[in-house]
């Protein structure tokens, strides 16, 4: 989970590319500027992504939002 992550992260010195993935592990976006992800295109990735999973959480503000817990939500 990467929501809350507002910073870049890096590997010395160079930006981590990240492959996002929907929750059928399908690609959604490609980057190394998440950051620009967020304040970019997430905005409509979120509506498209909200419809088709609407169980799933999909923050207006990921930067800022709390990451979730890996694993089944039954426990």
């Amino acid at each position: 989970d990467v929501f809350g992550l507002d910073d870049p992260p890096t590997v010395a010195h160079m930006p981590i590319t990240f492959e996002l993935l929907s929750p059928a592990d399908r690609p959604i976006q490609v980057t190394s500027d998440l950051p620009g992800f967020w304040r970019g295109s997430w905005s409509d990735v979120r509506k498209e992504l909200a419809g088709r999973y609407p169980k799933h959480r999909w923050p207006e503000h990921p930067h800022k939002a709390t990451p979730g817990r890996l694993g089944n939500d039954d426990d």
